[in-house]
């Protein structure tokens, strides 16, 4: 039992820079006694892409008219999608929102209070430090960071500000996943001793944009400002459209699904990062063009820097030419599993009575709990659209805009999935183990720094 304690002790503290505020929900009479409360909050959109239209959107809309929010201008670099934002918009808020053909220009709006950061995977630690820099209030969607040289310099700049910041990272306003991470911390579960993440799906046209892609001309947008401090490459719409399929514009599958799930462990845990990622995959069904894997199988060592006696492993699979897209998350101990599918624990795997006696030991089985029986329940909100984890978290941060508390996913939990992520791509693009230098804050392979 001690050990399993100095355990959890042990990456609760590693955690602590960036352990979540349990969830909240406030009604009118708690905005009356917040200053400024009876202000709107002006917010720009950065990127009129699928994700925002498509989902951040519509949970912005569940809430903005109860907390007093409203969109004011959309930058996108590109003529068809900025026009398409403006006409959007303005029928949805019910007045005229601005058009802005690059994010300069927004930011010399006045009033502009917050923005969406909804671009290219490889944007968005740039994209948040822009905003800062403007002193705005920032949703920033998943991944935080490509590189660990964009994810350096976003951290540092969010720690150079009051600014409130919340990274797409759901998954941490969702009542299930704060009772699992409520379970798991209390020593209830014990070690963890294995993790199992997979996200599979079988569509030929996921992350593909063929419509769109013959639509987009040179002319119409700033192919340059798109690039931004990547290599230079000669135009192509679909790099520009379909950039998840193309490193280093995306990682693909680490980016974009394993981030999300990655970083349950580390909030669960409290640990930040593996100590060490080998990966294995390629293009095996999907060969159309892309340069991003459609298969990928990643492992991981996690635990204490210094205790290597002490961890776990961590495996994520995931496929896209087989799967109905249920992404799945198993979190085993000696005594059992939780399971982030069905949304229970149980003794599923446990240290049976028989096999226990054979070795003069005690079983050790978990018992049965639905983890929404042990939830903390949460005061309804409006649901007109978007999926409930996105609508609680964008409802997260628009409320900590508010009360200036820190949100459910502030830029650590960023970092930290970053760091995770890049581990991966660099293990998967070199063939190599890759690990992680505390002190330089550097992914290393082979003793050297990992560059794209």
């Amino acid at each position: 039992m001690k050990k399993r304690r100095d355990f959890i002790k042990t990456g609760l503290k590693a955690g602590a820079a960036f352990a979540v505020a349990p969830l909240i929900s406030w009604d009118a009479a708690s905005y009356k006694r917040i200053i400024g409360a009876n202000e709107r909050v002006r917010v720009g959109v950065i990127g009129f892409s699928d994700r925002f239209r498509f989902s951040l959107f519509p949970s912005f809309m569940n809430h903005y008219k109860e907390l007093n929010f409203d969109i004011a201008a959309v930058s996108d670099i590109w003529k068809l999608r900025r026009e398409e934002g403006v006409g959007f918009l303005s029928k949805q808020m019910g007045h005229d929102v601005i058009g802005c053909k690059n994010n300069e220009e927004l930011y010399s709006l006045k009033d502009i209070d917050a923005v969406f950061v909804a671009t290219a995977d490889f944007q968005h630690a740039l994209h948040t430090i822009e905003a800062l820099k403007a002193n705005k209030d920032v949703y920033c969607e998943k991944p935080f960071a490509e590189t660990m040289e964009d994810n350096r310099a976003a951290l540092k700049a969010a720690k150079a500000t009051d600014r409130i910041i919340q990274v797409g990272s759901q998954r941490r306003s969702g009542n299930n996943y704060h009772a699992a991470a409520n379970f798991i911390q209390s020593g209830k579960f014990g070690d963890v001793t294995m993790v199992e993440l997979t996200w599979n799906v079988n569509q030929p046209g996921r992350w593909r944009r063929p419509d769109l892609v013959a639509k987009c001309k040179e002319e119409d947008l700033d192919w340059k400002r798109f690039l931004l401090n990547r290599p230079y490459e000669s135009f192509d719409p679909r790099k520009y459209l379909e950039y998840r399929l193309f490193w280093p514009y995306s990682s693909g599958m680490p980016g974009q699904w394993m981030s999300h799930q990655i970083d349950t462990v580390h909030w669960f845990t409290g640990l930040k990062h593996p100590r060490s990622v080998v990966a294995n995959g390629g293009i095996y069904k999907w060969k159309d063009g892309r340069r991003n894997w459609d298969t990928t199988t990643a492992v991981f060592d996690y635990g204490p820097s210094d205790d290597k006696e002490k961890g776990f492993q961590v495996v994520f699979m995931s496929r896209m030419h087989n799967g109905d897209e249920r992404p799945s998350e198993i979190y085993y101990s000696n005594g059992g599993e939780l399971n982030l599918i069905t949304n229970k624990i149980s003794p599923q795997g446990g240290l049976t009575p028989g096999f226990a006696k054979a070795m003069n030991m005690e079983p050790n089985l978990l018992p049965n709990i639905n983890l929404t029986d042990i939830a903390t329940p949460v005061v309804a909100s409006a649901n007109t659209g978007g999926d409930p984890l996105t609508s609680a978290h964008v409802r997260n941060w628009m409320e900590c805009i508010r009360s200036r508390q820190q949100t459910n996913a502030p830029v650590e939990a960023g970092y930290y999935h970053s760091i995770a992520n890049i581990m991966t791509n660099a293990a998967a693009r070199t063939g190599m183990k890759a690990t992680f230098d505390e002190a330089k804050q550097e992914v290393m392979v082979g003793g050297k720094v990992f560059r794209y």
